[in-house]
């Protein structure tokens, strides 16, 4: 995914506080991670939901672009929940 600069939302920001994930973390996931889902209707900006793992441990990132800027932001980011999620992280559990 190409990118110019990348912005964090103050969402983002205080999530990835509670969460222990470093802006770091997050970089690495958009860089190196699956795109596991596309949500190209987004307003403002068409976004994404990235998998990745750092230091071990799986870790989501919402992110949306500004295709005619190149700015990427970070929407939110967390650690996927092994109860919501399947084994592999990539798909939602079925709600029962």
């Amino acid at each position: 995914m190409e990118y110019n600069r990348i912005i964090f939302s103050g969402h983002a920001i205080q999530q990835m506080f509670h969460r222990e994930i470093t802006k770091n973390d997050v970089i690495k996931v958009i860089d190196n991670g699956q795109i596991i889902s596309d949500y190209p209707e987004d307003k403002p900006y068409p976004s994404c939901l990235i998998l990745g793992f750092t230091n071990g441990k799986p870790v989501h990132v919402v992110f949306a672009l500004n295709n005619k800027s190149k700015v990427g932001i970070v929407v939110t980011a967390y650690i996927p929940d092994f109860n919501l999620w399947t084994k592999d992280f990539k798909s939602r559990r079925n709600e029962k």
